[in-house]
């Protein structure tokens, strides 16, 4: 493709908007824009780089027997409703009406359309394990849409579904899926970790997330020094075992701590330790008010918290909620003489001795306090953040903290769908059974995205071979010359003809502009045709590397094909 036929704009400066490298140079590059906020258009050389992904995505599919089709992204309400996610998704379900006022979501993700086709389709155990794919245009209305295609309301995705008669039958499936999303990142030249993680909105046990590593990543992840454990920090198990204090507990005194909320605040007007202190939060849980005890140097763990109380739902309290149950303002609040609220304290609550917490009262905190002596807990959970430093969870190592980009999800749904929207098959005896039921989901757009993140340098974009938009990116340094038009001009031609993607820069612009465009393109070899044209003699150059050899005409395509292949 001649360079000169194509959209590619390219920028100079950096766009206001751009806080992250992948998104400035995505844009500046030319392979997106931006149409309205976390929405983007992919331009010409974007869409070869999706289109690339895709079909990566789509071979790996084939290897493990999963057939690909299309599903709507607009959806009846109904079915949503049939599985409750209409009312228990959140705030980032697309909803909408048509003109007859019927209720529709732009789907985010496709359980419920998938399912409901299975039900109606499937009747017999003699037609499962099934898996299915698609990929396609998933919405979500988020709140504050960011880093470009990492995190926006409208993204590319491939999502796949696979229906069991067995858990074994799942197991095996998940066991596929898993290698060929490993396949897949690898095939990307991307360095990540599948972690264990949290099902979220999707529901089912038994879920992973396969994490690209990167500074700019908006997850955290906690690995071992030591082992191959690895899980999403909102999954992480606490194993840490705690010291008690040994002193006599002293008797419950309420203090005067003027204007003091935060526990840095309290323990330092009170001449403790954060650790002396507990902390206590007010939470909605599905409706219901629960009040989650830590230690004042741990945070409160909300995603542990949903799934100790099998919830579907887990907000903090408002403000006006927290002064209208607890009778005080946040930064106050204590477990003591807390009524109609049930207590969950995490483990290392039950060593705290003679500790500091809120009196419920503006000003007021208590000094001295014993928990199951002071105030009744309801139950002791893993409850709080892991932190660096704590033991892995597998016994091996001490934890450190890595920052990932999601990219991908797997989950075991078992028969959270299949129950709810009846959807049964007959089994060998005749009965009726439920589905069990997988989701897999992984990123298209959001996978170009996380190359771009991790592979570029300070130069431009650095795709790998297997989803540059071009192969090769032919320049000519100055297109007034005939013998370096015609030298390029052969090239080009050859090149074609051995089916080698090829960008032929034939711009009459400045060397200048055409090597920084170059560099921002991150096509991964360039052939300079410049002032050695004349004895035949071009520049080819490596992106990643930044290597460059001079080479005669008559050896380049051989050269080429063998890199190519390589």
């Amino acid at each position: 493709m001649k360079q000169s036929k194509i959209f590619i704009p390219t920028l100079r400066e950096v766009p206001s908007e751009a806080e992250i490298k992948s998104h400035q140079y995505l844009v500046r590059a030319g392979f997106i824009r931006q149409v309205a906020s976390g929405i983007y258009t992919f331009l010409p050389l974007g869409k070869r780089v999706l289109q690339k992904i895709e079909n990566i995505i789509r071979e790996e599919m084939d290897a493990i027997d999963a057939v690909e089709m299309f599903m709507p992204a607009l959806q009846p309400a109904e079915l949503w409703k049939e599985t409750g996610r209409w009312y228990s998704y959140g705030a980032e379900l697309m909803r909408m009406e048509d003109r007859h006022e019927r209720p529709f979501v732009l789907g985010p993700t496709h359980e419920e359309v998938i399912t409901s086709h299975i039900r109606d389709e499937i009747k017999s155990y003699k037609r499962l394990p099934l898996t299915v794919y698609q990929i396609q245009t998933k919405f979500r209305d988020e709140k504050r849409p960011r880093f470009g295609l990492l995190r926006g309301r409208e993204f590319i995705m491939k999502d796949a579904y696979s229906f069991h008669t067995n858990k074994e039958s799942l197991d095996e499936t998940y066991d596929l899926m898993f290698q060929a999303y490993s396949n897949i990142l690898k095939r990307l030249s991307l360095n990540y970790r599948a972690v264990i993680a949290d099902s979220g909105a999707i529901g089912g046990k038994d879920t992973h997330e396969f994490m690209v590593l990167s500074d700019t990543g908006e997850d955290t992840i906690a690995y071992s020094d030591e082992s191959d454990y690895a899980a999403n920090i909102e999954m992480a198990e606490v194993i840490t075992k705690y010291d008690k204090k040994q002193e006599n507990e002293k008797p419950l005194e309420k203090v005067d701590t003027k204007d003091h909320k935060t526990i840095q605040d309290v323990a330092q007007f009170l001449h403790v330790s954060p650790s002396d202190c507990i902390k206590s939060i007010l939470f909605v849980v599905d409706d219901e008010f629960v009040l989650a005890l830590v230690r004042g140097d741990h945070e409160v763990n909300d995603v542990k918290l949903k799934n100790i109380l099998d919830a579907s739902v887990v907000e903090m309290a408002t403000p006006e909620q927290t002064e209208e149950i607890i009778g005080c303002p946040i930064g106050f609040v204590g477990p003591i003489g807390t009524k109609n609220v049930k207590i969950i304290a995490d483990h290392a609550i039950k060593y705290v001795v003679n500790g500091v917490c809120g009196a419920n009262e503006v000003g007021k905190h208590f000094i001295n306090v014993n928990p199951d002596r002071d105030f009744h807990i309801d139950q002791y959970a893993d409850l709080r953040f892991i932190q660096e430093g704590d033991p892995s969870p597998d016994g091996k190592g001490t934890i450190k903290f890595a920052k990932g980009i999601e990219v991908g999800h797997v989950f075991k749904l078992g028969t959270r769908y299949s129950e709810a929207m009846n959807a049964t098959f007959l089994d060998e005896k005749g009965k009726s059974q439920p589905m069990i039921m997988g989701c897999y989901g992984i990123g298209v757009s959001r996978l170009l995205a996380a190359v771009s993140e991790q592979l570029a340098d300070e130069k431009g974009l650095v795709w790998p071979k297997s989803i540059a938009p071009y192969m090769v990116h032919l320049i000519i340094v100055n297109t007034k010359d005939q013998t370096q038009m015609d030298l390029a001009t052969e090239i080009y031609k050859q090149l074609k003809e051995r089916r080698i993607e090829v960008l032929f820069d034939d711009r009459h612009e400045r060397a200048g502009v055409k090597f920084a465009d170059a560099d921002l393109i991150g096509i991964p070899y360039r052939i300079i045709v410049g002032k050695n044209a004349s004895q035949g003699i071009v520049e080819l150059k490596e992106r990643s590397t930044g290597e460059s050899k001079d080479i005669k005409k008559e050896n380049l395509i051989l050269e080429i094909d063998r890199i190519v292949q390589a």
